[in-house]
């Protein structure tokens, strides 16, 4: 009988003969069936992922194992391109969109062995913060379906939270990865800027983006990120550093750290009080353990927000210009209309309400008056970010934060309220403006019943200290 707890154990199981690929592919595509509430795959490849699991079995009965995710059922956000399979970023403006190639973290997965079994519900191109944004219904959080699962990766974080794959790969603009996973309860971490190829994945903010990844364990994260990191010659922004080996090195001994956090973090207005309360505590803990954690100030933090939203939605109104109804995405029905109501009907049509909204706003801080007001003035508060960063990590191992200030909401609590919604993002926007790795591990449960985390930072590149604090962190969940 089927039944999965990581990708080391679900080994082991396949060469003791004690279950198969084929049952894995059978058991999920079950559990997709029985959950389809959640609304969390758009989309199942039941009959190619069973017939791939066939193969691969065929392979393990040679004694020939296709590479370190051999057999692991993967789930892809609906904005990560696998040749020959629809892609839509969850938006009627690329509607049957087929993708004529696959992104390089698809390439890299199915190399290593892996079984893709869907492609999963999120905000429309990426953007939001609840999973209410997608033109096919939001994502119910599993822990409580009247809750949102978070976004934009929600569907990615929920398909992993109720068990529907073993791994899920998403994409993390301003806390689109850690985020819902703190809503979710499980695992979800933002690589450097550079670390992951972001070829094949469709554009929201080409500054920020970032594919990352969810799971149940830190462990089974350090051996997908070694898997899809490194070099790629279809992205001149990734980095060329040597991915070192995250899977192998998270068991070494234990390390004292010394940890910051920001005062004006823990001690924000916007922080629900038990999620503090609970932070304060494992930090006590942290420190009984062994680890230093000091307070600092950081008098940048009421600027992170809206420096994120007028650099993302400029790189958003550049990057979604494409979609015209010409060279891609829905074109109007109308009849008897110019061209440039064409461009208005089919944008107008194809859109959702936020995408429009950030299109917009993009917009405008990049038009003639505005642009050294806002756009300048906010590339250099994200220098003023990075420099203050740097100076951090000269003397501290890593920074602790909450992840969101609240625990995941009500279904369409704070649809009415844009603002309200941005700064739910105060905490997880700020590794996005640095392009510093963070994680969100599942640590806590809140007194109303749902799950939230802890999220933890390192400098650039540093993603073997980040795993290895999170694996020690982890032992001392409460």
């Amino acid at each position: 009988m089927f039944g999965f707890t990581t990708i080391k154990a679900f080994h082991t199981a396949l060469q003791n003969g004690q279950t198969t690929c084929v049952e894995a592919v059978l058991f999920y595509t079950k559990a997709i069936a029985q959950n389809a509430h959640l609304n969390a795959f758009l989309e199942v490849y039941e009959t190619e992922a069973v017939e791939r699991a066939k193969q691969l079995d065929a392979a393990a009965a040679n004694g020939v194992l296709a590479g370190p995710l051999h057999g692991v059922v993967v789930g892809l956000k609906d904005v990560i391109a696998h040749k020959g399979h629809t892609l839509t970023a969850s938006s009627k403006m690329l509607g049957t969109f087929e993708s004529v190639y696959n992104a390089t973290v698809t390439e890299k997965l199915l190399a290593a062995g892996a079984i893709i079994i869907g492609r999963q519900n999120c905000d429309e191109f990426a953007m939001g913060s609840s999973n209410e944004n997608s033109a096919y219904g939001p994502v119910c959080n599993a822990a409580d379906t009247n809750k949102v699962s978070g976004g934009s990766s929600g569907g990615s974080a929920v398909a992993v939270q109720a068990g529907l794959c073993m791994i899920s790969l998403g994409s993390d603009t301003g806390g689109s990865v850690r985020q819902p996973a703190d809503f979710c309860g499980v695992v979800g971490i933002k690589p450097s800027y550079g670390r992951i190829s972001r070829y094949g994945l469709i554009a929201y903010a080409s500054s920020f983006d970032q594919i990352g990844i969810f799971s149940t364990t830190v462990e089974d994260t350090a051996l997908v990120l070694e898997v899809i990191a490194g070099a790629d010659e279809y992205d001149s922004t990734v980095s060329q550093r040597p991915v070192e080996p995250y899977s192998s090195a998270i068991v070494a001994p234990e390390k004292k750290y010394r940890l910051a956090y920001f005062k004006e973090a823990l001690n924000h207005p916007s922080l629900d009080a038990a999620i503090q309360e609970q932070t304060f505590s494992f930090i006590k803990s942290m420190q009984a353990a062994g680890h230093t954690v000091e307070a600092i100030d950081f008098n940048l933090l009421e600027y992170v927000v809206p420096t994120y939203y007028v650099l993302t939605t400029a790189e958003a109104s550049s990057n979604l210009s494409r979609y015209d109804g010409v060279r891609f995405g829905h074109r109007t029905n109308k009849v008897g209309i110019d061209l440039t109501e064409m461009y208005k009907a089919s944008r107008s049509e194809g859109f959702g309400e936020e995408v429009k909204r950030r299109i917009l706003l993009g917009t405008f801080v990049l038009s003639e008056g505005f642009f050294d007001a806002y756009f300048t003035k906010a590339q250099q508060v994200r220098q003023l970010l990075k420099q203050r960063t740097d100076a951090i990590f000269g003397e501290y191992d890593a920074i602790l934060s909450p992840t969101v200030p609240s625990t995941a909401f009500t279904i369409g609590a704070k649809s009415d309220d844009p603002i309200e919604m941005f700064l739910a993002d105060i905490y997880t926007v700020y590794p996005n403006l640095v392009g510093i790795p963070a994680i969100s591990i599942p640590l806590f449960t809140h007194p109303n019943g749902m799950p939230f985390g802890l999220q933890l930072m390192t400098r650039s590149f540093d993603e073997m200290n980040l795993l290895q604090l999170s694996a020690q962190l982890m032992e001392l969940k409460p």
